[in-house]
């Protein structure tokens, strides 16, 4: 894969997950028992981007998700959150990830997204509120960040079945 391949490729996931960013903060909570609790549509890109990038690569994708969603409509509370959020996500998905394909699939990891992304999230409510009652929130949010980190590591493992019979994908891995 070209420099300028691998640039269209960042660009191409970059843009994916600001979109699906904006799409689902358009989108009413689907879980209604759990205020705030969202799908995370945008951990399919990372998901993609931890298959196929490396890790500066994923870094910057998920950057550029913050920034520009946050430019496009978010405020300085939605940045803070998405940034713990995301961070914390990436984290573990990175080190699950290392465990190695026989031992957890990108279900997992992407489960595991889920779930450190709302740790992340209620971390920074909790440093606002100044109080750690904000985290016995954490089980509920966490069944649904384990239910949202399922559906999107199916997407995550469907998508990544086509992104491997691209041409220039074979190029890439041989390259990195």
């Amino acid at each position: 894969m070209t420099r300028n391949q691998r640039l269209v490729f960042i660009s191409l996931l970059a843009a994916q997950a600001v979109v699906i960013s904006l799409l689902e903060r358009s989108i009413p909570s689907p879980f209604a028992i759990a205020p705030g609790a969202k799908l995370g549509l945008a951990n399919i890109i990372t998901c993609i981007a931890l298959f196929t990038l490396p890790t500066k690569d994923t870094i910057t994708i998920i950057g550029i998700r913050l920034a520009l969603s946050t430019f496009l409509g978010g405020t300085i509370s939605t940045l803070l959150y998405s940034s713990t959020g995301a961070i914390l996500s990436f984290i573990g998905m990175y080190l699950v990830q290392k465990l190695g394909a026989k031992r957890v699939s990108i279900i997992g990891i992407s489960t595991t997204g889920g779930i450190m992304h709302n740790v992340g999230q209620l971390l920074t409510a909790s440093w606002i509120a100044g109080t750690w009652m904000v985290m016995l929130y954490l089980p509920i949010l966490s069944f649904f960040g384990i239910l949202s980190g399922i559906a999107t590591g199916i997407a995550a493992n469907y998508l990544l079945q086509y992104i491997e019979k691209l041409r220039f994908f074979h190029h890439m891995k041989k390259t990195m």
